[in-house]
């Protein structure tokens, strides 16, 4: 016996649309060279589009894009995913830096930031000989 849903289905839904991950900003974070550094896919979305923020050593991403482009009035569409508003956010805690020494470069939608290690205090607690 086949399920009625094979039948009945709707060809444009997604397969899944219950994964949220996968529509986030996918990232990769490592250290290297004292530096911790974050790649991430921004696909679809122009140098201007992305913004970053630092604020009580959180560092927030955000890249959003309206669609401001004039289409063709006798186009019907069933279905829209590549014109459209489209807003993406990543927060990430880098602790307390100066915004001077992140760097971050954009290149063929990947957005790549780096920034150095906190520095750990070193203890300064100092032994003094009784004589």
């Amino acid at each position: 016996m086949l399920p009625s849903r094979l039948f009945f289905d709707n060809f444009f839904d997604d397969i899944d649309s219950s994964k949220e991950l996968d529509k986030m900003m996918k990232c990769d974070i490592f250290e290297k060279d004292g530096n911790y550094t974050i790649e991430m896919d921004v696909p679809g979305f122009k140098k201007e589009d992305i913004k970053m923020e630092l604020s009580n050593g959180y560092l927030t991403i955000t890249a959003e894009r309206n669609s401001e482009d004039h289409d063709d009035e006798s186009k019907k569409y069933l279905r829209r995913e590549r014109k459209s508003y489209a807003k993406e956010m990543r927060q990430f805690y880098v602790g307390e830096i100066d915004e001077t020494d992140i760097k971050a470069q954009f290149n063929d939608g990947i957005l790549k930031i780096s920034f150095p290690k906190e520095q750990e205090e070193k203890d300064t607690k100092k032994i003094i000989n009784i004589d």
